[in-house]
Protein backbone atom coordinates (compact mmCIF):
# COMPACT_ATOMS: atom_id res chain seq x y z
CA UNK A 1 0.00 0.00 0.00
CA UNK A 2 2.66 2.10 0.94
CA UNK A 3 4.41 2.26 -2.42
CA UNK A 4 1.41 4.33 -4.07
CA UNK A 5 1.86 6.98 -1.70
CA UNK A 6 3.78 9.62 -1.59
CA UNK A 7 4.57 12.21 0.98
CA UNK A 8 5.57 15.74 0.84
CA UNK A 9 8.47 16.99 2.86
CA UNK A 10 6.47 19.07 4.94
CA UNK A 11 4.07 16.51 6.02
CA UNK A 12 6.18 13.74 6.51
CA UNK A 13 8.46 15.75 8.88
CA UNK A 14 5.24 17.18 10.73
CA UNK A 15 4.61 13.38 11.13
CA UNK A 16 8.04 12.58 12.32
CA UNK A 17 7.80 15.03 14.58
CA UNK A 18 4.30 14.20 16.41
CA UNK A 19 2.73 17.32 14.93
CA UNK A 20 -1.17 17.56 13.52
CA UNK A 21 -1.60 16.98 10.17
CA UNK A 22 -5.18 18.31 8.26
CA UNK A 23 -6.18 16.18 4.88
CA UNK A 24 -7.35 18.62 1.96
CA UNK A 25 -9.17 17.24 -1.07
CA UNK A 26 -8.72 18.25 -4.48
CA UNK A 27 -11.69 18.02 -6.26
CA UNK A 28 -12.58 21.72 -5.33
CA UNK A 29 -9.65 22.60 -7.36
CA UNK A 30 -10.08 20.89 -10.77
CA UNK A 31 -13.78 20.75 -10.89
CA UNK A 32 -15.33 23.00 -7.67
CA UNK A 33 -13.81 26.43 -8.69
CA UNK A 34 -12.76 28.28 -11.99
CA UNK A 35 -8.81 28.80 -12.52
CA UNK A 36 -7.23 31.71 -10.52
CA UNK A 37 -9.69 31.08 -7.69
CA UNK A 38 -9.36 27.36 -7.27
CA UNK A 39 -5.51 27.40 -6.62
CA UNK A 40 -5.79 30.72 -4.55
CA UNK A 41 -8.30 29.41 -2.40
CA UNK A 42 -6.11 26.19 -2.15
CA UNK A 43 -2.51 28.19 -0.93
CA UNK A 44 -4.92 30.73 1.20
CA UNK A 45 -6.47 27.31 2.96
CA UNK A 46 -3.35 25.91 3.52
CA UNK A 47 -1.38 29.24 5.01
CA UNK A 48 -4.82 28.90 7.02
CA UNK A 49 -4.27 25.65 8.25
CA UNK A 50 -0.37 26.66 9.30
CA UNK A 51 -1.41 29.64 11.32
CA UNK A 52 -4.09 27.59 13.46
CA UNK A 53 -1.08 25.48 14.23
CA UNK A 54 -1.17 22.15 12.04
CA UNK A 55 0.29 21.19 8.37
CA UNK A 56 -1.84 20.76 5.19
CA UNK A 57 -1.94 17.85 3.24
CA UNK A 58 -3.63 18.38 0.21
CA UNK A 59 -4.40 15.13 -1.67
CA UNK A 60 -4.50 14.14 -5.14
CA UNK A 61 -3.21 11.62 -7.72
CA UNK A 62 -0.57 12.98 -9.75
CA UNK A 63 1.09 10.22 -12.60
CA UNK A 64 -0.71 7.57 -10.90
CA UNK A 65 0.81 8.19 -7.30
CA UNK A 66 -1.12 9.37 -4.44
CA UNK A 67 0.81 12.60 -3.12
CA UNK A 68 0.08 13.52 0.64
CA UNK A 69 0.86 17.18 0.51
CA UNK A 70 1.41 19.22 -2.62
CA UNK A 71 3.84 21.75 -3.45
CA UNK A 72 2.92 24.98 -5.34
CA UNK A 73 3.78 23.73 -8.80
CA UNK A 74 1.97 20.78 -8.29
CA UNK A 75 -1.40 23.14 -6.89
CA UNK A 76 -0.99 24.96 -10.54
CA UNK A 77 -0.85 21.97 -12.39
CA UNK A 78 -4.14 20.67 -10.89
CA UNK A 79 -5.50 23.92 -11.19
CA UNK A 80 -4.77 24.75 -14.70
CA UNK A 81 -4.93 21.25 -16.04
CA UNK A 82 -7.83 19.88 -18.14
CA UNK A 83 -9.19 16.51 -18.15
CA UNK A 84 -7.94 15.51 -14.72
CA UNK A 85 -9.88 12.44 -13.67
CA UNK A 86 -12.97 13.04 -11.05
CA UNK A 87 -11.46 10.48 -8.48
CA UNK A 88 -13.48 8.98 -5.96
CA UNK A 89 -12.90 5.19 -4.68
CA UNK A 90 -13.97 3.01 -7.35
CA UNK A 91 -11.61 5.28 -9.68
CA UNK A 92 -8.10 5.14 -7.40
CA UNK A 93 -6.75 1.73 -8.48
CA UNK A 94 -7.33 2.39 -12.09
CA UNK A 95 -6.05 6.04 -12.02
CA UNK A 96 -2.63 4.34 -9.89
CA UNK A 97 -2.29 1.47 -12.50
CA UNK A 98 -2.30 3.40 -15.35
CA UNK A 99 -0.11 6.44 -13.98
CA UNK A 100 -2.75 9.12 -14.24
CA UNK A 101 -3.86 12.84 -12.51
CA UNK A 102 -6.37 12.39 -10.49
CA UNK A 103 -8.68 15.15 -8.34
CA UNK A 104 -9.75 12.94 -5.17
CA UNK A 105 -13.20 13.58 -4.03
CA UNK A 106 -14.40 13.43 -0.11
CA UNK A 107 -14.53 9.45 -0.20
CA UNK A 108 -10.93 9.16 -2.04
CA UNK A 109 -9.38 12.15 0.22
CA UNK A 110 -11.01 10.17 3.52
CA UNK A 111 -9.02 6.90 2.13
CA UNK A 112 -5.82 8.25 1.27
CA UNK A 113 -5.88 10.10 4.57
CA UNK A 114 -6.44 7.20 6.46
CA UNK A 115 -3.34 5.38 4.35
CA UNK A 116 -1.60 8.15 5.62
CA UNK A 117 -2.58 8.39 9.04
CA UNK A 118 -4.57 11.83 9.14
CA UNK A 119 -7.25 11.86 10.98
CA UNK A 120 -8.51 14.81 10.62
CA UNK A 121 -10.16 16.31 6.80
CA UNK A 122 -10.89 19.39 5.90
CA UNK A 123 -13.56 20.72 2.79
CA UNK A 124 -16.65 22.32 1.79
CA UNK A 125 -19.79 20.19 1.99
CA UNK A 126 -19.77 16.28 1.95
CA UNK A 127 -22.29 14.85 -1.01
CA UNK A 128 -25.26 13.31 0.37
CA UNK A 129 -29.00 11.39 -1.00
CA UNK A 130 -29.53 12.99 -4.13
CA UNK A 131 -33.51 14.17 -5.00
CA UNK A 132 -35.17 11.34 -6.43
CA UNK A 133 -33.10 8.89 -4.88
CA UNK A 134 -35.67 6.51 -4.07
CA UNK A 135 -35.87 5.80 -7.65
CA UNK A 136 -32.45 6.53 -9.15
CA UNK A 137 -30.38 5.27 -6.03
CA UNK A 138 -27.89 8.04 -6.72
CA UNK A 139 -26.32 8.12 -3.49
CA UNK A 140 -22.87 9.79 -2.73
CA UNK A 141 -19.79 7.57 -2.11
CA UNK A 142 -19.14 9.66 0.76
CA UNK A 143 -21.71 8.66 3.01
CA UNK A 144 -20.10 5.23 2.93
CA UNK A 145 -16.87 6.47 3.21
CA UNK A 146 -18.14 7.94 6.11
CA UNK A 147 -19.33 4.46 7.45
CA UNK A 148 -16.18 2.69 7.67
CA UNK A 149 -12.97 4.97 7.45
CA UNK A 150 -11.74 6.43 10.47
CA UNK A 151 -11.61 9.85 9.43
CA UNK A 152 -13.56 12.74 10.56
CA UNK A 153 -14.72 15.40 8.12
CA UNK A 154 -14.97 19.31 9.17
CA UNK A 155 -17.65 20.54 6.63
CA UNK A 156 -20.50 22.99 6.03
CA UNK A 157 -23.03 19.92 5.91
CA UNK A 158 -24.11 19.00 3.02
CA UNK A 159 -25.48 20.95 -0.47
CA UNK A 160 -29.05 22.09 -0.53
CA UNK A 161 -28.66 20.68 -3.68
CA UNK A 162 -29.23 17.10 -1.98
CA UNK A 163 -32.00 15.75 -0.32
CA UNK A 164 -30.74 16.93 3.45
CA UNK A 165 -33.63 14.84 5.41
CA UNK A 166 -32.88 11.94 3.52
CA UNK A 167 -28.96 12.47 3.89
CA UNK A 168 -29.26 12.45 7.93
CA UNK A 169 -31.22 9.27 7.82
CA UNK A 170 -28.37 7.38 5.99
CA UNK A 171 -25.61 9.16 8.33
CA UNK A 172 -27.56 7.56 11.26
CA UNK A 173 -28.39 4.13 9.76
CA UNK A 174 -24.95 3.78 9.26
CA UNK A 175 -24.10 5.12 12.67
CA UNK A 176 -22.08 7.83 11.80
CA UNK A 177 -22.01 11.11 13.99
CA UNK A 178 -22.91 14.40 12.98
CA UNK A 179 -21.91 16.92 15.04
CA UNK A 180 -23.00 20.65 14.50
CA UNK A 181 -19.94 22.84 15.56
CA UNK A 182 -21.72 25.62 18.11
CA UNK A 183 -25.28 24.61 16.14
CA UNK A 184 -28.09 22.60 16.97
CA UNK A 185 -29.17 22.56 12.91
CA UNK A 186 -27.13 21.23 10.03
CA UNK A 187 -25.92 23.70 7.52
CA UNK A 188 -26.94 23.64 4.06
CA UNK A 189 -23.50 24.89 2.61
CA UNK A 190 -24.99 27.90 1.45
CA UNK A 191 -27.00 28.92 4.16
CA UNK A 192 -26.38 28.57 7.92
CA UNK A 193 -28.89 26.31 9.22
CA UNK A 194 -31.74 23.95 7.72
CA UNK A 195 -34.82 22.13 9.29
CA UNK A 196 -33.03 18.86 10.15
CA UNK A 197 -31.34 18.57 13.91
CA UNK A 198 -27.79 17.56 14.14
CA UNK A 199 -27.35 14.69 16.36
CA UNK A 200 -24.70 16.03 19.06
CA UNK A 201 -23.80 19.95 18.99
CA UNK A 202 -20.07 20.91 20.46
CA UNK A 203 -18.91 24.43 20.87
CA UNK A 204 -15.37 23.84 21.51
CA UNK A 205 -12.42 22.10 19.14
CA UNK A 206 -11.23 20.08 22.44
CA UNK A 207 -14.90 18.87 22.75
CA UNK A 208 -14.96 17.39 19.02
CA UNK A 209 -11.42 15.82 19.19
CA UNK A 210 -12.65 14.76 23.07
CA UNK A 211 -15.48 12.98 20.76
CA UNK A 212 -13.40 11.89 17.86
CA UNK A 213 -10.89 10.25 20.31
CA UNK A 214 -13.73 8.04 22.47
CA UNK A 215 -15.29 6.64 19.05
CA UNK A 216 -11.83 5.51 17.87
CA UNK A 217 -10.74 4.38 21.52
CA UNK A 218 -13.53 2.16 21.84
CA UNK A 219 -13.15 0.82 18.12
CA UNK A 220 -15.99 1.87 16.63
CA UNK A 221 -14.92 1.88 13.29
CA UNK A 222 -15.96 5.11 10.83
CA UNK A 223 -15.64 8.59 10.43
CA UNK A 224 -17.84 11.44 11.65
CA UNK A 225 -18.77 14.80 10.45
CA UNK A 226 -18.37 18.20 11.98
CA UNK A 227 -20.52 20.74 10.57
CA UNK A 228 -19.78 23.95 10.59
CA UNK A 229 -22.11 26.84 9.45
CA UNK A 230 -20.97 29.14 6.84
CA UNK A 231 -19.73 32.72 7.98
CA UNK A 232 -22.85 34.92 8.45
CA UNK A 233 -21.32 37.62 6.19
CA UNK A 234 -21.28 35.28 3.52
CA UNK A 235 -24.51 33.18 3.98
CA UNK A 236 -27.23 33.49 1.42
CA UNK A 237 -31.27 33.93 2.27
CA UNK A 238 -32.74 30.42 2.36
CA UNK A 239 -35.76 31.54 -0.10
CA UNK A 240 -32.75 32.55 -2.84
CA UNK A 241 -30.74 30.21 -3.04
CA UNK A 242 -33.85 27.46 -2.35
CA UNK A 243 -35.64 29.10 -5.65
CA UNK A 244 -32.13 29.10 -7.49
CA UNK A 245 -31.64 25.31 -7.13
CA UNK A 246 -35.22 24.07 -7.61
CA UNK A 247 -34.57 25.93 -11.43
CA UNK A 248 -31.35 24.31 -11.84
CA UNK A 249 -32.04 20.76 -10.65
CA UNK A 250 -35.46 21.03 -13.51
CA UNK A 251 -33.12 22.04 -16.24
CA UNK A 252 -30.85 19.13 -15.30
CA UNK A 253 -33.80 16.56 -15.46
CA UNK A 254 -34.54 18.12 -18.75
CA UNK A 255 -31.26 17.49 -20.17
CA UNK A 256 -30.96 14.38 -19.06
CA UNK A 257 -27.94 14.87 -16.61
CA UNK A 258 -27.71 11.84 -14.32
CA UNK A 259 -24.81 10.53 -12.02
CA UNK A 260 -21.64 12.35 -11.03
CA UNK A 261 -22.22 14.99 -13.66
CA UNK A 262 -25.24 16.08 -11.86
CA UNK A 263 -23.38 18.09 -8.93
CA UNK A 264 -20.72 20.13 -11.08
CA UNK A 265 -23.80 21.22 -13.48
CA UNK A 266 -25.71 22.55 -10.71
CA UNK A 267 -22.97 24.28 -9.16
CA UNK A 268 -22.06 25.83 -12.00
CA UNK A 269 -25.84 26.79 -12.62
CA UNK A 270 -25.75 27.90 -8.85
CA UNK A 271 -22.76 30.31 -9.48
CA UNK A 272 -24.34 31.99 -12.61
CA UNK A 273 -27.66 32.50 -11.34
CA UNK A 274 -26.17 33.97 -8.55
CA UNK A 275 -24.17 36.18 -10.30
CA UNK A 276 -20.91 34.69 -8.67
CA UNK A 277 -22.39 35.25 -5.02
CA UNK A 278 -22.07 31.35 -4.72
CA UNK A 279 -18.60 31.46 -5.45
CA UNK A 280 -17.62 33.93 -2.81
CA UNK A 281 -19.84 31.98 -0.32
CA UNK A 282 -17.58 28.73 -1.46
CA UNK A 283 -14.68 30.16 -0.90
CA UNK A 284 -15.03 31.97 2.32
CA UNK A 285 -16.91 29.03 4.06
CA UNK A 286 -13.86 26.63 2.93
CA UNK A 287 -11.52 28.99 4.66
CA UNK A 288 -13.99 28.91 8.27
CA UNK A 289 -13.47 25.28 8.16
CA UNK A 290 -10.00 25.00 7.54
CA UNK A 291 -9.45 27.31 10.71
CA UNK A 292 -11.81 25.40 12.69
CA UNK A 293 -10.23 21.99 11.06
CA UNK A 294 -6.78 22.56 11.91
CA UNK A 295 -8.00 23.94 15.88
CA UNK A 296 -9.70 20.22 15.72
CA UNK A 297 -6.64 18.57 14.58
CA UNK A 298 -4.41 20.00 16.85
CA UNK A 299 -6.56 18.97 20.53
CA UNK A 300 -7.07 15.41 18.59
CA UNK A 301 -2.98 15.30 18.47
CA UNK A 302 -2.65 16.19 22.24
CA UNK A 303 -4.87 13.14 22.80
CA UNK A 304 -2.68 10.39 20.71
Amino acid sequence: MKSFITLSEEVHTAQVEGKPVVALESTIISHGMPYPQNVQTARDVEQIIREGGAVPATIALLDGQIKIGLSDEELDLLARSEGVAKASRKDLPYLAATGKHGATTVAATMICAAMADIPVFVTGGIGGVHRGAEHSMDISADLEELARTNVAVVCSGAKSILDLGLTMEYLETKGVPVMGYKTDQLPAFFTRSSEFPVHFRVDEADEAASTLHAKWEMEMEGGAVIANPIPEDYAMKEEVISEVIEKAVQEAENLGITGKDVTPFLLQKIQESTGGQSLDANIALVKHNAEIGAAIAAELNKKS
